[in-house]
């Protein structure tokens, strides 16, 4: 029986991973020497040093001299941060010395003709060289931020991060939060009965749901299209100028919760009806065949297991409208973003608008983790993990 000899050749010899574990070796060297440099300049920055000062001090062949007492003033826990910060790319020695240990053993294995060794010992070598470059690549972009922060005598730190301002105002603005708090949670609450409300409309069967469908598809696209800062505006400036009764007298924050819904009214009802559909169409039939009407069959059948299936695409939607609320200023709401655009303007600072930032950031994240979070069970569920 004639078989090809191409099948048995002897497995193929692996490459060597000692140039990769010298090159992370001098990419964490590099990275180093640049993250010490920064904590210098930051060193120099809190001592009060200028970039004139410095310019002159090396124009004298002083710097040194001039600088080194400058810096030893710093009180204690600024020497301790600073040490904290010397001894983070420090770390990415670990790894690479981890990768030349699994080089040199792979090399070793070769000399033994132990393929299998050396295979294994490659790989993880690469891994750890690889590892060791990704994070000299964070600690760049790390220590790259607080260089520009610094950088021109803090000019961009004074413009975004003067503390002083910051915590002087941190109280206005957190009060004028407590306004997007607000919009964001009631708004949320219209939302998802007007999003559902709209998502069966779109869904009703029969020829004489049809002008339903319609209104419903309508309204969607509309909605969908519009930016939300033109529909604030046009609710919130609109129906004032109309003089109807009771919605031409309402205060500012309720035009800005009525638009809102509006908008993401839209975005939720197609959520819903992702969700909707996304159930098995044998559930509708034997809630029918049971002799349950369109809407008891979605209240009691359909809809209670859509809405498990869309939590997450919902929070990204209610993500958004958290961060939509700050577009209520053009309407004159006096929420956070307004009130520190108004302190930015009487200080001739952004720090204030930082705050307002910072805010959406701490609210957001734990939300847009635990979206993530509810989509890796769910497709655990999927793939029938436990």
């Amino acid at each position: 029986m004639n078989q090809d000899s191409s099948r048995f050749r002897a497995p193929s010899i692996p490459k060597s991973a000692m140039p990769l574990t010298l090159a992370a070796l001098l990419i964490s060297s590099l990275t180093t020497l640049f993250a010490w440099w920064v904590v210098w300049q930051l060193a120099l920055a809190l001592a009060g040093v200028t970039e004139e000062q410095t310019a002159l001090a090396l124009e004298k062949n002083l710097y040194w001299s001039e600088m080194l007492p400058r810096v030893s003033s710093l009180p204690w826990f600024a020497f301790l941060g600073l040490g904290v910060m010397v001894l983070i790319p420090l770390a990415l020695f670990v790894p690479t010395i981890q990768a030349y240990g699994f080089a040199a053993r792979a090399k070793q294995a070769l000399t033994q003709e132990d393929l299998i060794e050396a295979r294994v010992a490659t790989a993880n070598s690469s891994n750890a060289a690889w590892y060791a470059i990704g994070y000299a690549i964070f600690a760049v972009l790390l220590f790259g931020t607080v260089w520009f922060m610094i950088a021109r005598d803090v000019a961009v730190g004074n413009t975004f991060f003067k503390l002083d301002l910051m915590l002087e105002k941190a109280g206005l603005v957190g009060n004028a939060f407590l306004t997007n708090v607000f919009i964001f949670m009631v708004a949320q609450v219209f939302i998802l009965i007007w999003g559902l409300v709209v998502a069966l409309a779109r869904m009703v069967p029969g020829a004489a749901g049809q002008p339903i469908r319609l209104l419903a598809t309508l309204y969607t696209d509309a909605f969908r299209g519009l930016p939300s800062v033109i529909t604030i505006y046009l609710i919130g400036f609109g129906l004032p100028l109309t003089g109807f009764p009771i919605l031409g007298d309402l205060p500012p924050v309720w035009y800005a919760i009525f638009a809102l819904t509006l908008t993401y009214g839209a975005y939720v009802a197609e959520v819903y009806r992702a969700g909707i559909e996304s159930i098995h169409p044998s559930q509708m039939m034997a809630a029918r065949s049971l002799g349950l009407n369109f809407f008891q069959t979605m209240r009691f059948v359909i809809v209670p297991q859509a809405i498990r299936r869309i939590i997450p695409p919902l929070l990204n939607d209610f993500i958004g409208l958290q961060k939509d609320t700050a577009l209520v200023n053009v309407i004159g709401t006096i929420d956070a973003f307004n009130q520190a655009r108004i302190l930015a303007s009487n200080n001739f600072n952004l720090s204030t608008v930082t705050i307002v930032a910072i805010l959406f950031v701490l609210i957001t994240i734990p939300q847009a983790r635990l979206v993530d979070r509810l989509l890796e069970q769910d497709a655990a569920k999927t793939r029938g993990a436990k």
